[in-house]
C-alpha cells in the first residue's frame, strides 16, 4: 500500500531540526503507512541576529514564514517551540497537536558546576536574550549585570566561553535536547524564575482543511500538556504579551485541578507581581484569563502600560 507523505516545515537551527526530526520519528513509529519529509524554511528571527528580540517587535518572529507556507499548502505541518507561537493563530490555521512537555525550567551555564543564581558572585555579569529572565533575575539579584545575547543554543554557549561573562541562562529543554547537559551548572527552580509561556512543549500547526493530517496528529497529542499550555497562553493573550514583555507562567495538572503560577515584572526587576490560582483542566482558558485579570487588578497594569507605551514610541 502506498504511504501518505507528510511534509514538515522547520526552521534550520539545530534545535528546530531536532524538534522536527523528533515529530517525524514519533509519527512514523506510530503510523506505519506515512512517510515524513522535512523542508527547511528561514524565518525573520533567523535572519536578524544582531538586534535584541524586544527591539524587533514582531510576535510572529519565528513563525510567520512557516505559516505562509502552511496557508499556501506547500507544507502539511509546521513544528514550533510552542513558546515562539503567537497566541492568536492566523485564520485558516490550527494548533493541531501539542507534544508531551519536556522539563520546563531554565538553566544556568557557568564555568563551575554547582554555581547557582543565589551563590554566583556579587555584581556578576549574566547573559540572556529574554526580558522575562532579565526581570526575574534582577528582581531576586538586583546587583547582577545583564548582557544581551542572541543566536541558537550551541552558538550562545560557544560565545559564552569566549566571553568574560560569569554566566548565561538558557531553557533546559533546548540544552538537554541537543545533549549539551555537561554545560549546565545548575537548574533554576521555578520558584526563582518562572519559565516562558509553553516552554518545553512543541506545537504542531496545521491547515484547518487538512483533516487527514489532523487525524494523524492525534496520535502524538498530549492532553495534560495541552490543558496546561492553554491556561498559560490565555493568560498571555489577556495580558497582550509577547517576547517584548516580562511575563512568566507555568501551569500543571494535578489530581485536584489545574494550577497556574504567573509573573509580571518591570524590565529592571524593580517592581513585580506574582500570583497563583487553581481551576479546572477542562476550562483552562477561564483559569488563564482570571489569573491575568487578578494580576492586572493587583497593579501589574502599571508595568504593562509603561512597557506598551515605550514599545509604541520606540
Amino acid at each position: 500500500m502506498k504511504k501518505t507523505i507528510i511534509v514538515i516545515g522547520s526552521r534550520g537551527s539545530e534545535l528546530a531540526l531536532w524538534q522536527s526530526r523528533f515529530v517525524k520519528k514519533e509519527l512514523e513509529k506510530i503510523n506505519k503507512l506515512i512517510s515524513v519529509e522535512i523542508r527547511i524554511i528561514k524565518t525573520k528571527g533567523d535572519k536578524i541576529l544582531d538586534v535584541a528580540l524586544s527591539r524587533i517587535g514582531d510576535k510572529s518572529l519565528f513563525t510567520k514564514e512557516l505559516e505562509v507556507e502552511l496557508l499556501n499548502k506547500s507544507i502539511d505541518i509546521a513544528v514550533h517551540s510552542l513558546k515562539d507561537l503567537q497566541t492568536k493563530i492566523p485564520a485558516g490555521l490550527l494548533l493541531g497537536a501539542v507534544s508531551k512537555r519536556h522539563a520546563v525550567e531554565d538553566v544556568l551555564i557557568t564555568r563551575k558546576k554547582g554555581t547557582t543564581i543565589s551563590n554566583i558572585r556579587e555584581n556578576a555579569v549574566i547573559a540572556t536574550g529574554s526580558l522575562r529572565r532579565r526581570s526575574q533575575l534582577l528582581h531576586i539579584r538586583p546587583d547582577i549585570k545583564v548582557e544581551e545575547i542572541r543566536g541558537n543554543v550551541p552558538s550562545r554557549i560557544e560565545k559564552f566561553f569566549r566571553s568574560r561573562w560569569d554566566g548565561m541562562i538558557l531553557a533546559r529543554a533546548g540544552v538537554e535536547r541537543l545533549k549539551l547537559n555537561k554545560f549546565i551548572s545548575s537548574v533554576i527552580e521555578k520558584e526563582e524564575i518562572l519559565p516562558a509561556v509553553s516552554q518545553g512543549a512543541l506545537g504542531i500547526e496545521v491547515h484547518e482543511d487538512n483533516k487527514l493530517v489532523m487525524e494523524i496528529l492525534n496520535s502524538i497529542h498530549d492532553n495534560d500538556t495541552y490543558y496546561a499550555i492553554s491556561a498559560e497562553r490565555e493568560l498571555l493573550r489577556t495580558l497582550e504579551g509577547g517576547c517584548q514583555v516580562p511575563i512568566g507562567a507555568y501551569a500543571e495538572v494535578k489530581p485536584n485541578g489545574l494550577y497556574l503560577d504567573a509573573y509580571v515584572g518591570a524590565i529592571d526587576g524593580s517592581l513585580a507581581f506574582r500570583s497563583k490560582l487553581r481551576g479546572s483542566k477542562f476550562n483552562p482558558e477561564k483559569l488563564g484569563d482570571k489569573l491575568a485579570k487578578n494580576l492586572i487588578k493587583a497593579g501589574a497594569k502599571e508595568i504593562l502600560d509603561d512597557i506598551y507605551h515605550n514599545m509604541r514610541n520606540k
